[in-house]
């Protein structure tokens, strides 16, 4: 069984979420860590937990939930994933991380190419890659089937959506991700954002101003 632990980092309040199982094999997704306060406090739970890292992915690559590829990849000698198309994304956050305020920021060469369909594994579990563009050109969310829970990065919040005004998003794409890609996976699925609290398929469905039914 996977359990799920949810940090809120950085000024733009980033969830990033650590998988992990009885094995204590762990996954890190979206890293914001930025300040030592949160490296601290992702490494003592790791720590604590006696955790081995295995994964470290991205959703998608702005900078808010890539603060801390560089320490994560560092720290437990991780090889990046990303999204392929995500790749022109993270290089670009170079050229406007001093704009943020975040001038410590080092970039992470990522090494593994994340694709549709893709299985990530776990221990004995594992969850596959689901494709979901709009607010990001190349943004994919993480599927465990067994448990239905999907990491969703920025596409779906509770009553809210990604936004689109970035470069590469697209409205009309983001929400046919949504409707195509999330909503049929079912209504009990739990959805854990990139913003804000955990929801569900149904709950969005029914009140979601921007995609319900």
């Amino acid at each position: 069984m996977i359990h799920i632990q949810p940090f809120t980092f950085n000024p733009f309040s980033e969830n990033t979420y650590i998988l992990y199982e009885e094995t204590g094999e762990c996954a890190i997704i979206d890293p914001g860590v930025y300040e030592p306060f949160e490296e601290k406090e992702i490494v003592d739970f790791i720590q604590s937990k006696k955790l081995i890292p295995k994964l470290l992915l991205n959703t998608h690559c702005h900078i808010d939930h890539v603060l801390g590829n560089s320490f994560v990849s560092g720290k437990f000698k991780l090889a990046l994933a990303i999204p392929e198309l995500e790749l022109p994304v993270l290089k670009a956050v170079n050229s406007y991380k001093n704009e943020w305020g975040f001038f410590k920021y080092k970039e992470c060469t990522p090494q593994i190419f994340i694709k549709e369909g893709d299985v990530f594994h776990l221990g004995k579990n594992n969850f596959k890659t689901i494709f979901t563009p709009g607010h990001s050109p190349g943004h994919v969310a993480f599927y465990l089937e067994n448990q239905k829970i999907c990491i969703g990065g920025d596409v779906l919040f509770r009553e809210s959506i990604g936004r689109t005004d970035l470069p590469g998003g697209d409205y009309d794409t983001l929400i046919s991700s949504i409707k195509n890609k999330l909503f049929p996976l079912g209504d009990d699925v739990k959805v854990f954002p990139g913003h804000g609290p955990e929801t569900t398929i149904g709950y969005e469905k029914k009140f979601n101003p921007f995609v319900k039914e």
